[in-house]
C-alpha cells in the first residue's frame, strides 16, 4: 500500500512542477510580453471548456470498458510531448499559445483518469492528501532550485522530461480499477444531488484556478514585484500546500470528507477579502494561506465525489469534477477580465469582488446535501 501511495503521489509531484513553472510563472510572464493579458485569459479559459467536452466522452468510454489507466497513460505522453514542443516556438508567440492550449487540454485529460485511479485505495484521504503534499514538494524544489537558473526555452525541456519520469511509477505500479457499467450521460445529468455538488465545487475551483493563472501578473501589477520575488510568493504557497495536503487528508479519513469539505468555502472567501488589504511585507503569508486553501480543495473534493456517488461511473463523475476546473477557469477568467475592465484595471478591487463566489457556493452545497440525504 505504501508503494502504491508513493507511486500515486509522484504523479502529483511532476504535475505540480508543470503548474508552478509553466502555468503560473514562465508562460504567462512570457506571453504577456507579446499578447494582451486579457486575450491570454480568454484563450486559456476556452481550452478548459474544450477539455471538459473531451473528458466527458472519454470518461464514459473508460467506465464502460474499464480502460481508465489506458487513457491515463496516453495523455501523460501527449502532455510531455506538447511541453517539449513549447521550447521550439518561443519566437512565435501565437504558435506557442496554440501548443500551450493543446498541452493544457491533454494535461487535464490525464488528471481526470489519474483521479479515477484513487478508487482502489482504502485510505483515500491519505493517498489524496499525500499526493497533494508531495506535489507541492515538487513545486517548491522547482521554484527554489530551478526557477532562478532556468530560462525559456530550457524550462520547457526540463518540465516535459521530468513530468514523464515522475509519471512512470503510477504507470507501472498502480492497478486499473476493474469496475465497469454501461450507462447514459443523461442519467448523471438528472442526478440533482450530484449536479448541485458540482456547482458548489465550481465556486471554489473558479477562484482557485483564476488565482493560479493570474497570480504572477497580479503580483507584478499590484506590488511591482520582480520575477525573483514572485517565485518566493509561489514558493510559500507551495509550503502551505505541503502542510495542508497531509493535514486535510488525515482529517478527511478521520471524520469524513462530508464534514471537511465545506470548510473550503470560508477559506477562499477569507483569502479574497484580505488579499487587497495585504501589505507588501505580508504577501508571503497570503501566499502560504493560498496554498493551504488549495491543498484543501485538491485533497478533499475528489475524495468527496468517490465517497458519495457511484464508483462504477468514477471517470465520468471525475470528468464533471474536471468541469469545475475547466468551466471554472473559463468563467473565472472571463469574470476576472470583466472586473478588470469595469474597474479600469483595479486588481485589488477585482480580487475583493471575487469573494462573493465561494460564499454563494456554500449555500449551494447546503442545498445539495439536503437533496442528497432526501433521496
Amino acid at each position: 500500500m505504501i508503494k502504491k501511495i508513493f507511486a500515486f503521489s509522484l504523479f502529483d509531484f511532476g504535475e505540480t512542477i508543470i503548474g508552478a513553472l509553466v502555468y503560473s510563472t514562465f508562460f504567462p510572464l512570457y506571453i504577456s510580453q507579446h499578447i494582451d493579458p486579457k486575450i491570454y485569459a480568454v484563450v486559456y479559459g476556452m481550452t478548459f471548456l474544450i477539455s471538459f467536452l473531451f473528458a466527458l466522452q472519454l470518461g464514459k468510454i473508460a467506465d464502460e470498458r474499464a480502460k481508465r489507466k489506458h487513457f491515463f497513460i496516453y495523455f501523460v505522453i501527449l502532455t510531455a510531448i506538447f511541453c517539449l514542443s513549447l521550447g521550439f516556438t518561443t519566437s512565435l508567440p501565437f504558435i506557442s499559445l496554440i501548443i500551450f492550449s493543446l498541452m493544457s487540454i491533454s494535461h487535464q485529460q490525464s488528471f481526470v483518469f489519474y483521479n479515477s485511479l484513487l478508487l482502489n485505495f482504502e485510505s483515500k484521504g491519505l493517498a489524496s492528501g499525500f499526493g497533494v503534499s508531495i506535489g507541492y514538494v515538487g513545486s517548491t524544489i522547482a521554484l527554489i532550485f530551478f526557477a532562478k537558473s532556468l530560462n525559456i526555452p530550457e524550462v520547457y525541456y526540463f518540465v516535459g522530461i521530468f513530468f514523464l519520469i515522475f509519471s512512470l511509477p503510477a504507470i507501472l505500479f498502480l492497478d486499473n480499477p476493474t469496475v465497469k457499467q454501461e450507462f447514459k450521460i443523461k442519467e448523471i445529468l438528472k442526478d440533482k444531488a450530484f449536479m448541485l455538488t458540482i456547482l458548489a465545487i465550481l465556486s471554489l475551483t473558479e477562484v482557485a484556478n483564476t488565482l493560479i493563472s493570474m497570480m504572477s501578473i497580479y503580483l507584478k501589477n499590484v506590488y511591482n514585484f520582480e520575477n525573483v520575488e514572485i517565485y518566493k510568493v509561489i514558493g510559500f504557497s507551495a509550503i502551505g500546500g505541503i502542510l495542508g495536503g497531509v493535514f486535510w487528508g488525515k482529517v478527511s479519513d478521520l471524520i469524513g470528507p462530508g464534514r471537511v469539505f465545506p470548510v473550503g468555502f470560508f477559506l477562499w472567501a477569507l483569502l479574497l477579502m484580505i488579499l487587497p488589504f495585504t501589505p507588501k511585507n505580508y504577501v508571503l503569508l497570503a501566499g502560504f494561506f493560498a496554498g493551504f486553501s488549495l491543498a484543501h480543495l485538491w485533497t478533499v473534493s475528489r475524495v468527496y465525489i468517490i465517497h458519495n456517488f457511484p464508483k462504477e461511473q468514477v471517470s465520468t463523475r471525475m470528468s464533471f469534477l474536471s468541469l469545475t476546473e475547466r468551466v471554472a477557469s473559463t468563467i473565472g477568467l472571463f469574470l476576472w477580465s470583466f472586473l478588470l475592465w469595469i474597474s479600469s484595471d483595479n486588481y485589488k478591487l477585482s480580487a475583493f469582488l471575487m469573494s462573493f463566489i465561494p460564499l454563494s457556493g456554500f449555500f449551494i452545497f447546503l442545498y445539495s446535501k439536503k437533496k442528497y440525504y432526501s433521496t
